[in-house]
């Protein structure tokens, strides 16, 4: 038992950044974010002893982590802020680093105004999954994630044009 803690607790470790990822997209707010990946958490541990190693450990973590925070609004009422902060973002330069903070603020707060499943497309687009990978995830065909996908793009487009941003 205590060798499977300790292997679960360096694979969480390993991709820790998914919990924030996820978290992020979902929730606006510093304490329901730490709430979510709590939550995240303990789902992938109670499902821990299904996981047969059939995929990547961070394939099957995307998708309870994202199958958790779809069904966390079920439970919890979504708090609105409209002024997020975003912290610790990892592909920011030094140089202009300020209006990619900016730029990121206005995605964030962008990506809000989105439903549960467009977000969790446009999550699973920034990792850099193809249409398979995110249609799996999502359950729904690869046909049908690049539809929804390119529907979400535009709608993004949309809300960070109405805020004024032009790109």
């Amino acid at each position: 038992m205590r060798v499977k803690q300790t292997y679960f607790l360096e694979l969480i470790e390993q991709h820790k950044g998914i919990l924030h990822k996820v978290a992020k997209m979902y929730m606006d707010d510093a304490d329901d974010q730490n709430d979510l990946m709590q939550e995240i958490v303990l789902q992938l541990w109670k499902s821990f002893e299904r996981f047969e190693g059939n995929s990547q450990f961070s394939t099957w973590m995307y998708r309870v982590s994202l199958n958790t925070a779809l069904t966390y609004f079920k439970k919890e009422k979504k708090k609105t802020d409209t002024h997020t902060f975003i912290e610790n973002i990892d592909r920011v330069d030094e140089v202009d680093s300020r209006e990619k903070e900016t730029q990121l603020e206005l995605f964030y707060k962008a990506v809000h105004e989105l439903n549960k499943v467009e977000k969790a497309l446009i999550f699973l687009f920034l990792e850099g999954q193809s249409h398979k990978e995110i249609g799996a995830n999502l359950g729904i065909t690869e046909g049908n994630a690049r539809v929804k996908l390119n529907r979400t793009k535009d709608k993004l487009q949309i809300i960070i044009k109405k805020y004024g941003y032009e790109f």
